[in-house]
């Protein structure tokens, strides 16, 4: 498995490159991975955040290789994926591609794509065609990019190594995840290749133990209002987290409070003045 270093080259395939930003921390693991796919004519997926060092080594990656960078796609417009756009734009001339979000809050408000993708816009070039598949969930512009020649899904954050999602609504929806998850599974794959983390293998093994883990924690959500009665987030949190550190729940009750929205638009519990009960 390849180490994650920050601002080093690493070749993962004849098509595929990363590198990975200095911003490590709670919510980006060790930092956010930029791929570089292509040979002569790249494609850079998720810029990642306005570091200028980071910019200056994907411009740089490209000029040892004596490519060009082509295209700038951002899986989603959260500030450690997209903002870097607009100086790589500056210094290649790229097009940037994405999707705006429902919602703008916690968004890049730099982000201005020259192509608005939908589910199936595609990318091709002499060696590579690189997909959109819309996976809203964490974002509700939440594009994963199919690379048909390796099977490989480049999963920005809808699937991260080790780590579960945070889903935080309004722009994040725990049912549209979920479905999301699911519709990975019809794709023909071979490595996920995400934006925190290194490449994983086994791919419909990590997607179908997501939607347990997510199915999982949704039990443990109505076995919590069964103990608690009628609560509301700060009574729930650790009543359904108590297997997850307690500095951890802040972070937590995002998902929390997408896990109780799903099940109210299912009927399985109301909710009223911040109160949460089962029906």
């Amino acid at each position: 498995m390849s180490k994650l270093v920050h601002g080093e080259t690493i070749v993962l395939s004849p098509l595929i490159r990363r590198i990975t930003a200095p911003n490590p921390g709670i919510m980006t693991g060790p930092g956010t991975n930029t791929y570089l796919v292509g040979t002569d004519a790249w494609a850079v997926i998720d810029p990642g955040p306005a570091i200028p060092e980071h910019v200056n080594a994907i411009v740089q990656a490209a000029a040892d290789a004596h490519a060009t960078i082509q295209w700038i796609l951002c899986t989603h417009t959260h500030m450690d994926h997209s903002p870097a756009a607009v100086a790589l734009q500056q210094a290649t001339d790229a097009l940037v591609i994405g999707m705006p979000a429902n919602n703008p809050q916690s968004q890049d408000p730099s982000f201005s794509p020259d192509q608005c993708w939908q589910e199936g816009d595609y990318i091709q070039s002499d060696d590579f065609t690189l997909r959109a598949v819309h996976t809203p969930g964490h974002a509700s512009n939440h594009l994963c990019f199919y690379l048909e020649q390796e099977q490989v899904l480049f999963t920005g954050d809808h699937i991260m190594e080790g780590s579960t999602v945070v889903i935080a609504p309004p722009d994040g929806d725990m049912k549209a995840y979920l479905d999301s998850l699911a519709k990975l599974k019809n794709l023909s794959l071979r490595h996920l290749a995400p934006a925190h983390g290194n490449r994983m293998e086994h791919p419909l093994d990590v997607i179908e133990g997501l939607i347990q883990h997510r199915l999982m924690r949704e039990h443990k959500v109505l076995e919590g209002m069964a103990k608690t009665g009628p609560a509301n987030l700060d009574t729930l949190t650790p009543a359904v987290y108590d297997d997850v550190p307690e500095f951890l729940h802040p972070i937590a009750r995002f998902s929390l409070q997408a896990h109780l929205d799903k099940l109210l638009k299912e009927k399985i519990v109301s909710e009223s003045d911040g109160i949460w009960q089962k029906i």
